[in-house]
């Protein structure tokens, strides 16, 4: 069973603000991250997925179908926006990284047997790195 894992990065901005919570609140929860014109990150994205090793190719899985389904879920829609306004997932969810990977991996997982329909290769999981002190990871097994 071998693991590939392909690298992308996008830029993204947000703000850390949670209707439910009171401004007060807001602030002492994300701090310097509830600023009401935001923030932005240069994300790093990693994408996982297992298999085994097929013979004939002497590969797991094709990386460009990989790349292409990223492209379309991930970069095109996420790519220089801002999540809290242009990205309609995120207009009632607070754009967390967490949030953000669990969106990410949600999508993938959804569509990952379109573009691979056969038992092999599985999405993983996804990585986010926020910045070099922040990565968030979630297993696609753990997503609905």
């Amino acid at each position: 069973m071998f693991r590939v894992t392909r690298r992308y990065h996008f830029a993204s901005s947000h703000r850390l603000h949670s209707p439910e919570l009171s401004e007060e609140e807001n602030q002492k929860i994300y701090g310097k991250c509830n600023n009401p014109y935001g923030h932005g990150h240069d994300y790093v994205l990693d994408v996982s997925a297992c298999g085994p090793l097929d013979s004939a190719a002497g590969r797991v899985l094709d990386t460009r179908l990989m790349d292409d389904l990223v492209e379309r879920l991930v970069l095109h829609p996420f790519d220089h926006r801002n999540l809290n306004t242009e990205v309609q997932w995120f207009m009632p969810v607070v754009p967390t990284s967490e949030n953000l990977g669990r969106e990410i991996c949600r999508r993938l997982k959804h569509n990952w047997n379109s573009t691979f329909p056969d038992e092999w290769p599985r999405l993983e999981k996804v990585r986010i790195e926020e910045t070099p002190r922040n990565i968030f990871e979630v297993r696609a097994d753990e997503i609905e």
